[in-house]
């Protein structure tokens, strides 16, 4: 196991550093320039062409950018290294600062989504494998592709209209307390998002679940626990649904990391100062440290989140070794 692990790190190391290599030069061909819009923000009335190109040469030295491509991408190559991602241009502090601050606000909307999801979805795909083609099955399925073609944006923005509409309870939008801060304003505020974020979400799962189950009920091993007489939950649960779980294991981790870096509607809906509020603010101001912060450390987490995924495959089946 310990052979594998380092294996997959040392093949994970190229495909972080293509994912450096990839935002870097993609943020290094962004149309526009910084410099020239931060000047003319901060003195739109400067009409004196010298001055403004004076400053534009002092404010490219002080953020490194008069040096050639080549030589930006190895001293970022340097700076990484030593984990260190820059500065912002715009707030003047560590790009990477901007992450910590917005990832608990975006960790606690993912997990949500990803608990009301497996909620709903791992009941639901096993009733509706155990009932095939009976009434709840088709009325399920139905629920489903609903859950599937509806947007999730227009989904959390119904939700919204609703609570306020019917006065249900008031959602915090101005505070966004986290669930360890208050409990009860935090639960109001992340409700919403998180079961537009997980409805359709789940509905995936639930299929994959569902089809996933019904292979396995046909397996020669299900047959003979029917045959030995075990009850109905022994089978499903001890048997079935173990061996069912594998492939919805690979969805699920996939899911997370979409959860975690694809929230920027709902957190933007409901002023949430998490990661997509943060890097969509970036991308608006152009501030490419911090953009470049953001992509690595999301690229890194699944990364990671898949190595997590395989090794949680040989828990789940047994006969999966890893040598």
């Amino acid at each position: 196991m310990k052979n594998y692990i380092l294996r997959r790190m040392v093949v994970n190391v190229p495909v972080i550093w293509l994912v450096v290599t990839l935002v870097f030069l993609a943020t290094s061909v962004l149309p526009g320039d910084f410099v020239a819009q931060r000047l003319a923000a901060q003195d739109p009335t400067s009409t004196d062409p010298a001055a403004r190109e004076a400053q534009m040469t002092r404010v490219r030295q002080e953020l490194g950018l008069d040096d050639s491509v080549p030589v930006r991408y190895v001293k970022y190559l340097g700076s990484l290294a030593r984990l260190d991602f820059g500065v912002s241009f715009a707030s003047k502090r560590p790009a990477l600062d901007s992450m910590k601050d917005g990832l608990p606000y975006s960790l606690q909307l993912a997990l949500m989504s990803l608990v009301i999801a497996l909620s709903t979805s791992v009941p639901i795909g096993i009733i509706s494998a155990i009932r095939q083609d009976s009434a709840i099955d088709y009325g399920l399925r139905f629920f489903a592709i609903l859950a599937l073609a509806m947007p999730n944006f227009w989904v959390a923005t119904m939700l919204l209209l609703y609570v306020v509409r019917w006065k249900l309870w008031d959602v915090p939008i101005s505070t966004s307390p986290l669930l360890w801060d208050d409990p009860v304003a935090s639960l109001k505020l992340f409700a919403l998002p998180a079961v537009a974020g997980g409805l359709a979400s789940g509905a995936g799962i639930m299929r994959l679940l569902r089809s996933q189950m019904l292979e396995v009920l046909r397996q020669d091993y299900v047959r003979t626990a029917w045959a030995k007489g075990m009850r109905e939950r022994q089978v499903i649960i001890g048997h079935a649904l173990k061996n069912a779980l594998v492939p919805v294991v690979t969805v699920l981790g996939l899911t997370l990391a979409g959860l975690l870096s694809g929230n920027v509607v709902f957190e933007n809906l409901f002023g949430i100062p998490g990661v997509g509020n943060k890097i969509l603010v970036a991308v608006r101001s152009r501030d490419v440290p911090v953009i470049q912060a953001f992509v690595i450390v999301i690229a890194t987490f699944v990364v990671f989140v898949n190595l997590g995924i395989d090794l949680l495959y040989g828990m789940l089946d047994p006969r999966i070794r890893y040598a």
